[in-house]
């Protein structure tokens, strides 16, 4: 082998590895900062996570429905949940809430829903009203949790336009 020959197969085993990072070769599986999750497994944690909340507002239960939210919006439940607009207002019931619609939206997997809400006592003449509420629900640290409530959501068919 030639001294030249010998020195291009040397540069040539010396930038090896940095082509092979390019390829994606040489990374190790440390977490880069972005939620790689499995749609299935999303769309289960979302749907657990909304249910429970549901079921929390059924039962009059601000506890167990403060559980199932991010930090972030657990500083706003506390300051309205049982007030006079709130998921847990004493004035009024939720007989029924349905999920509808889960799909991957912008910020998480977004969680459409249908609540009934009576309000006022049955003999008085109550009044009943049904709502669709938009959950989002994401990741947080190794956790799922509600990121938001919103009025609105998705009809359980995307809508497709021509």
């Amino acid at each position: 082998m030639g001294p030249r020959l010998r020195t291009a197969g040397v540069a040539l085993l010396a930038l090896l590895p940095f082509t092979l990072l390019g390829c994606g070769l040489g990374e190790d599986d440390a977490d880069d900062g972005t939620d790689k999750v499995p749609a299935p497994e999303a769309s289960t944690k979302a749907r657990e996570r909304v249910q429970a909340y549901l079921d929390a507002m059924t039962a009059k239960d601000p506890d167990a429905g403060r559980n199932q939210l991010c930090a972030a919006m657990q500083v706003r439940f506390d300051a309205a949940a049982t007030g006079p607009n709130g998921d847990f207002a004493d004035h009024f019931e939720v007989p029924e809430a349905t999920i509808t619609d889960i799909r991957t939206g912008p910020l998480g997997q977004e969680v459409s829903t249908t609540v009934t809400v009576t309000v006022g006592k049955k003999a008085a003449g109550a009044k009943k009203a049904t709502r669709p509420l938009l959950f989002t629900v994401t990741r947080e640290g190794a956790d799922w949790c509600i990121a938001g409530e919103e009025p609105g959501g998705h009809t359980s068919e995307p809508s497709v336009t021509p």
